[in-house]
């Protein structure tokens, strides 16, 4: 049986393809030996786990199932539990948390590995709808973000878009590295009510609209983005809450990921069969961070991959629900 204590400390030391490979299908035995409601899914499919010699034939579980099941691997008292947004009414994804600190080193590697050392910048947060309820894990990435930092002019904004207006015009006569974090919508709110020169900025959206505003295409949106803060390019975060980590994009469309993060595309009409690069359809996500619950997610995004490290979001299945994960109307 996996040592899981000892797969755990190996997922932030991968380096290639190959370690991913190999600790993926060492989680993939732990999860199929400790994770009941993964375990029923692989045997339905009919899948002999002992047959599973490469990451393609690795089940991905349905990411409803965060709705209406527990799905944890191994027997622990979850540390937290981070929700998903809804609208009233609507049923939302629990992603038990055994380890908060496990998270964290995610959210702190991962950062580290496309924008260097927290200490380095100063973090504002723009996510009204995110902080307005319970188990958001953005906000707790902010969080630990802004505290990382260590610069006490960072912080959330609520509704307050003038005082961070006036920060961020601070901040850009001090040259200072600066990175604001926001919720869609809130971003378009603060570009018309009080846009702020500033070249500089990382400028990063997370998704959605929340109801607030109409939905609008990626280019549209950068486009009025950039021309209020008079950067070149809009951020994007890639994550949900049943992963506990994150892909970037540095405006060009194409997300990257950390080395213990994967994305493989299936067809829709065979959701078994994995497509090559380049091809269109849904968007399977393996996070070995997830290895205290499921690291093989079967999602209700549609992309496709560019590289082995680069994938491309365009668009959801249109029968899913509205989420609050990253992602805009193509």
């Amino acid at each position: 049986m996996t040592n899981v204590k000892f797969a755990a400390e190996k997922i932030f030391q991968i380096r290639n393809h190959v370690d991913f490979t190999s600790l993926a299908l060492e989680i993939f035995q732990f999860q199929y030996q400790n994770n009941r409601v993964y375990q029923q899914f692989v045997n339905a499919l009919n899948v002999n786990p002992a047959v599973v010699d490469q990451i393609e034939k690795i089940p991905f579980l349905p990411i409803e199932f965060f709705k209406s099941h527990r799905v944890v691997s191994g027997d622990f008292q979850e540390e937290t539990i981070f929700t998903s947004s809804g609208t009233t009414g609507m049923q939302t994804s629990k992603h038990f948390v055994k380890s908060l600190e496990l998270y964290e080193k995610s959210v702190l590697d991962g950062f580290r590995v496309f924008f260097g050392e927290p200490e380095d910048y100063v973090f504002l947060a723009l996510l009204p709808s995110y902080l307005e309820r319970e188990g958001s894990s953005l906000v707790h990435m902010a969080k630990k973000l802004i505290e990382w930092s260590g610069d006490l002019r960072g912080g959330f904004y609520l509704h307050d878009y003038e005082k961070l207006a006036k920060v961020l015009s601070e901040l850009q006569k001090e040259n200072k590295k600066v990175l604001l974090l926001g919720v869609t919508y809130a971003l378009l709110d603060l570009a018309e009510q009080y846009p702020v020169h500033f070249p500089e900025l990382i400028l990063m959206e997370t998704g959605g609209m929340k109801g607030n505003r109409k939905e609008m295409v990626r280019e549209e949106l950068h486009t009025q983005l950039k021309s209020a803060f008079g950067v070149d390019q809009v951020f994007s975060e890639y994550g949900m809450t049943e992963l506990l980590s994150q892909a970037y994009s540095r405006g060009e469309g194409s997300f990257k990921m950390p080395p213990w993060m994967q994305v493989l595309i299936r067809d829709v009409n065979d959701p078994l069969t994995i497509l090559a690069e380049g091809k269109a359809g849904g968007i399977d996500v393996i996070d070995l961070a997830n290895i205290y619950s499921c690291s093989f997610i079967s999602t209700q995004d549609l992309g496709k991959k560019s590289s082995s490290t680069d994938f491309e979001v365009l668009g959801r299945f249109d029968n899913s629900d509205i989420r609050g994960c990253n992602l805009l109307v193509q």
